[in-house]
């Protein structure tokens, strides 16, 4: 491996990343709101009007985040124009892994043939792609290595961890993967600050209590469905409530920006229909807002990326617009980014 000179090293650290190709991938069965209303007891219109959710796409019994995280990466690796071999980092932000242990992103990392990336998973529920950016940004600055790209992936596949009685999680979650790559770009273009938080005093509002070391898998936690999500649906409201408007209202301020200034926000959107309606509280416009969860629903640290993808290969982000992601989930946990987007 070539060892750099110091003043090699210092201009790295003083790159600018962006992202540099974005993919998505969902399973083939796909579930209507109607259909699935009527399973839970409900009127047909009952999901899709409160939570504007129309489909959720389902994996099929064979199919495990990794199989999907990996190809939603192939298809963000050909927008990319890279291979498997030009990445250096997959890092995976999921909730639904393979297993307990290794890491998802050390599957996915096989299933794609990437022989020169390092791999690990973060578990910040549906911020996992924000956090998954700081960690490949700091990896990205700092690496020893020839590689100057990373592999970012949300992946759920939650509907093994669903209660089908419960219709307050059953409505809303489904399976689904996005990835981006993360790689050099001139100034002014980049990623800025990735700014993140938590607060693990409400880590109760929604989680699978069961499987992990404080309630290890058995017949009691099989018969209470400990293995499932668990939500307080009233604390995950208010939470979205407040969390997007701060988190728009804080990325502008720090920039020294406007949110009229903002090309695009990319929300994690578990409701599309409340996401949408939260627009004006954080003084945007509704069409500033990418919302595509009316079609996949929650797919948890998947929804913001894929919403991503959607803006990139439907409406398109022109060089030099602003655009700001906002996660936030499970954990608490929130953050977010603004992004000079690049030219192709």
């Amino acid at each position: 491996m070539p060892v750099r000179s110091r003043g090699e090293r210092q201009e790295h650290r003083h790159r600018h990343w962006a992202i540099r190709g974005t993919g998505s991938f969902l399973p083939e069965k796909r579930v209507s709101s109607e259909d699935l209303s009527r399973a839970l007891g409900l009127a047909p219109a009952w999901i899709e009007r409160r939570t504007g959710i129309r489909h959720r796409h389902v994996a099929s019994a064979d199919q495990a985040a990794s199989d999907l995280a990996a190809a939603a990466a192939l298809r963000a690796l050909e927008a990319g124009g890279l291979e498997p071999r030009d990445i250096g980092l997959i890092v995976v932000g999921t909730s639904t892994p393979d297993e307990l242990g290794p890491s998802t992103a050390c599957r996915v990392q096989a299933l794609l043939g990437a022989p020169n990336a390092a791999a690990f998973d973060v578990a910040a529920a549906c911020s996992g792609f924000v956090y998954g950016l700081q960690a490949a940004l700091g990896w990205l600055t700092l690496q020893r290595g020839s590689s100057p790209y990373a592999l970012v992936i949300g992946v759920e596949v939650y509907s093994r961890f669903l209660d089908e009685h419960d219709r307050a999680t059953s409505a809303l979650f489904g399976d689904g993967a996005a990835a981006a790559v993360v790689g050099p770009v001139p100034a002014p273009y980049g990623i800025g600050p990735v700014t993140l938080g938590s607060d693990g005093s409400r880590a109760g509002d929604v989680l699978i209590p069961a499987g992990g070391s404080r309630l290890p898998a058995g017949p009691a936690t099989l018969a209470s469905r400990g293995h499932t999500i668990h939500m307080d649906a009233t604390a995950v409201r208010d939470f979205i409530t407040e969390i997007l408007p701060r988190l728009v209202e804080e990325a502008t301020r720090d920039a020294g920006l406007k949110p009229a200034d903002l090309a695009l926000v990319v929300p994690h959107q578990p409701n599309p229909r409340l996401v949408t309606s939260l627009a004006d509280r954080a003084g945007l416009e509704p069409g500033q807002m990418v919302i595509a969860g009316h079609e996949v629903g929650n797919i948890g640290a998947a929804s913001l990326p894929y919403a991503l993808d959607r803006a990139v290969r439907t409406r398109g982000i022109a060089p030099g617009e602003l655009v700001l992601l906002a996660g936030f989930g499970a954990g608490l946990t929130w953050g977010h980014t603004l992004i000079t987007w690049p030219p192709a």
